[in-house]
């Protein structure tokens, strides 16, 4: 009789994708090339502040910044690079040898790791859905857009700030115009969706930040209050509400800010946006002007309300029709009063809201 051996092979874990780096996406015949779609790649390299990320740690400013907080060479520390050049967080396993640290925020870092989905993603049978599968993040979502930028654009630690690190404000749509494009938006793309996206997401960061704070400072918590009402006059019925949470920054009421604002972000994300939904948005927050006269509310909190507002205002306008009685010189009457938010005078910016209101007129008004 034959002694027959059996042997199960255990079932090895695949090693996770590699990053390539941006020189995987450089060819001409790829996203180098100078054509119209086809040249990602030159814009990216070109004229976006990403690809200089990595550079800006070397300049003075960052250099005074590290000494402050006896950092010895930003360039290499974990606290400036996690932003400025993330492939230095990354093991060499985990990196082609075409992925350079240096490259600052290049391609992968938006789009993800690239190893499994590269070769596949310019298949003319290939759909949206099977590039996400194979890997690649998807960016139409607005929801998955915020949350891949929100990290490096959103909080800063105090001691950064106190060393001076510029504060940050992360606001989706006015980002979305304002980068140098190397895409092409979904035809129902919304600038005022986005806002709405971007704030909530941005809520929800700023409510983890106050939350894992054991004191966190005036300014965060002016921060946060007044994130938190600017998205609460834009309360609408068919989205996750905000208006019943106490404005209080306590540790207990931040998360559940970041829980109902990360709900908010997702369900707004998803629906189908309308011109008349950015039209009651838009006339809600015009009509705040008279809350900016109310001598109770401390003037810190007050001034970044009002930044927040004006960045709202500015990217719900867009909805607006070519012929509507609002400009941009009036918007940047709102710009020019948050400007110094120690000189802001609460009073002045509320006579200016009320004029910005009177100016929308009827044609706004919800419906």
């Amino acid at each position: 009789m034959a002694l027959v051996l059996c042997h199960t092979a255990r079932a090895e874990t695949p090693p996770p994708p590699r990053f390539l780096g941006s020189q995987s996406c450089s060819t001409s015949g790829c996203h180098g090339g100078a054509k119209a779609n086809r040249d990602q790649f030159l814009i990216w390299s070109k004229k976006d502040f990403h690809s200089r990320s990595y550079a800006t740690l070397t300049i003075a400013r960052s250099q005074r910044i590290a000494e402050t907080l006896r950092i010895a060479d930003p360039s290499q520390s974990a606290r400036c690079t996690v932003c400025h050049t993330p492939f230095q967080a990354v093991p060499e396993v985990g990196r082609a040898p075409s992925a350079k640290a240096t490259e600052g925020v290049s391609c992968e870092s938006c789009h993800g790791v690239g190893e499994f989905w590269l070769r596949a993603h310019t298949r003319p049978d290939y759909t949206h859905v099977d590039r996400v599968t194979a890997g690649m993040r998807d960016l139409k979502n607005l929801y998955v857009r915020a949350n891949t930028c929100v990290a490096c654009h959103q909080n800063v630690d105090a001691d950064l700030l106190r060393a001076g690190h510029p504060e940050l404000i992360f606001e989706l749509g006015g980002q979305c115009v304002t980068e140098p494009k190397h895409w092409r938006e979904a035809p129902n793309w919304s600038g005022a969706q986005a806002w709405l996206v971007g704030q909530a997401v941005a809520l929800r960061e700023l409510s983890w930040q106050l939350a894992r704070e054991p004191q966190p400072t005036d300014r965060l918590k002016a921060r946060w209050s007044g994130l938190l009402w600017v998205l609460q006059q834009t309360d609408d019925a068919s989205l996750p509400s905000l208006a019943p949470l106490e404005r209080e920054p306590t540790p207990g009421n931040a998360t559940q800010v970041q829980t109902l604002s990360d709900e908010l972000a997702r369900h707004a994300a998803a629906i189908e946006w309308s011109a008349d939904r950015s039209r009651r948005a838009l006339a809600r927050l015009a009509a705040t002007g008279p809350a900016f006269a109310d001598a109770a509310i401390p003037q810190e909190i007050q001034a970044r309300r009002a930044e927040r507002l004006v960045l709202a205002l500015d990217r719900l306008v867009g909805s607006l029709p070519p012929e509507a009685p609002v400009t941009r010189t009036d918007l940047d009457r709102l710009f020019s009063l948050v400007q110094s938010l120690p000189d802001f005078d609460p009073r002045q910016f509320s006579e200016s809201v009320r004029s910005f209101d009177q100016r929308l007129g009827q044609s706004v008004s919800p419906k």
